[in-house]
């Protein structure tokens, strides 16, 4: 299995979501909602343009360790899942820059 990501529509909001899966499953990145599913896939254009450089990632200490991953224009575009310690963040951020680039896209709307 590859990494990809996932389009989803949310029953709850009725907003288009994505999520970044690493090729073991796991969800390395998620998106905030839009309305639109055409504002969705541009937001994923904007992780695999945005993905490969560190200085897009903002880094959030506090009980858990979390991360941003932020457009040119400061934009939060994906976020990450709660991790346990810095280390494993930065392997998050890791996977995210090596997934997302050439990641596939799956519309399960």
């Amino acid at each position: 299995m590859s990494s990809k990501f996932e389009i989803f529509k949310s029953p709850r909001d009725f907003q288009y979501y994505f999520r970044l899966k690493a090729s073991n499953g796991q969800i390395i990145l998620a998106s905030e909602g839009y309305t639109t599913k055409q504002g969705c896939q541009n937001g994923i254009a904007s992780v695999k343009v945005n993905s490969p450089y560190d200085s897009r990632y903002e880094r959030k200490n506090g009980i858990t360790y979390t991360f941003n991953l932020k457009a040119a224009n400061g934009e939060i575009i994906g976020r990450s899942e709660s991790y346990t310690t810095s280390q494993a963040r930065e392997n998050g951020i890791a996977s995210v820059k090596v997934n997302a680039p050439s990641a596939g896209i799956v519309d399960l709307s």
